[in-house]
């Protein structure tokens, strides 16, 4: 059976690859290899994403389902300002994040774990991600609440997911969490979604 970009411990065949990227400005070489999402080029819907967030980015954020690293190795490289935590289940991308950070200058904290179950707890002022979709619904809802209760009151959860892929029941359910959720960007089948205004939630024990 073949891996999906989620499975834990890839067993395909390495197939090293790298993707140049280029975004406000800022130019980045990144590693990638087999058993990993998009591997061969920067995912449509994580660039739309990345298109879509402010002008200016500051103070903490996680990449959460980072792959090979491109949104937290991205914006830690455009502003050198932001503190960047990047985290996968998958631990060939974990290991081309640390990689990919290390290759473009930017000091992230990368780290393996399922969801948020091996991340420290920590409030976030960002939290941006392409979530994995194929996981199913119950995976990324988990995601969407525990990030919700780790952003800052001020903080802002960005996401980016296809409409076909149920962008519309995603908003309906990111409602429950948040006290705003709004379209920053449609285009090309894919919501960008910001959400804002965390429901209030007790810190970790």
């Amino acid at each position: 059976m073949p891996d999906h970009y989620y499975t834990q411990t890839p067993t395909s065949a390495h197939k090293p690859g790298q993707v140049d990227f280029l975004w406000r400005g800022a130019k980045l070489v990144f590693e990638t290899d087999s058993g990993v999402f998009s591997r061969t080029e920067i995912d449509k819907g994580t660039e739309i994403l990345l298109n879509a967030l402010p002008e200016e980015l500051t103070g903490s954020l996680l990449d959460m389902g980072c792959g090979y690293g491109v949104i937290g190795v991205t914006l830690g490289k455009r502003y050198p300002g932001l503190s960047v935590v990047m985290s996968d289940v998958n631990e060939r991308a974990v290991e081309l994040s640390r990689r990919n950070a290390q290759r473009n200058g930017v000091p992230a904290r990368v780290m393996q774990s399922d969801g948020y179950a091996d991340v420290p707890f920590q409030r976030m002022d960002w939290i941006v991600q392409n979530p994995p979709i194929r996981a199913g619904k119950s995976v990324i809802y988990a995601m969407f609440a525990e990030g919700a209760r780790r952003l800052e009151p001020s903080g802002e959860l960005w996401l980016v997911i296809r409409k076909q892929q149920g962008a519309e029941s995603a908003v309906h359910y990111l409602k429950t969490l948040f006290g705003r959720v709004e379209a920053a960007t449609k285009k090309g089948g894919f919501w960008v979604l910001r959400c804002t205004q965390p429901a209030e939630r007790p810190d970790e024990e």
